[in-house]
């Protein structure tokens, strides 16, 4: 079996975060869904687990986290091009996501930021290999 990741997250509301996902271009598994959790697809290798407070809670050792007041990670998705971030961010704002932050450029990356309901922070970001400085920053 490949090596994959599974970020699970507590919310609020799952079928409303779903739609959240689903606007960010996540794309639903049913076979891994049920009313108190959603599994949702990045890629063949990267999965969202959307799940009410219950359903976390009974995997979780430790209270769940006010992510809306305290950050508990930052996940960061790569795309294609910088055109991309954009659409995904119009479509994540539309579909209810805030934006707390302003575009980053780095001149090879540029980088955006959205959070979701409950407050998970996502990076999305494009990156220009050929345009990554050589020298260390800072020398």
């Amino acid at each position: 079996m490949a090596k994959q990741v599974f970020l699970n997250f507590a919310v609020k509301d799952v079928q409303k975060s779903m739609d959240f996902y689903t606007a960010l271009g996540f794309t639903n598994n049913p076979q891994f869904s049920d009313d108190s959790g959603k599994c949702m697809v990045w890629s063949e290798h990267i999965y969202v687990m959307l799940l009410n407070h219950e359903k976390f809670a009974s995997f979780a050792t430790k209270p769940i986290a006010d992510t809306k007041s305290s950050v508990a990670g930052l996940f960061a998705l790569s795309v294609e091009s910088a055109e991309e971030v954009s659409t995904i961010m119009e479509n994540g704002l539309k579909a209810g996501g805030i934006e707390p932050c302003e575009m980053r450029d780095y001149g090879f990356m540029q980088q955006r930021t959205i959070e979701d309901f409950d407050g998970h922070t996502w990076e999305i970001f494009y990156m220009d290999l050929s345009k990554m400085p050589t020298e260390p920053a800072g020398e």
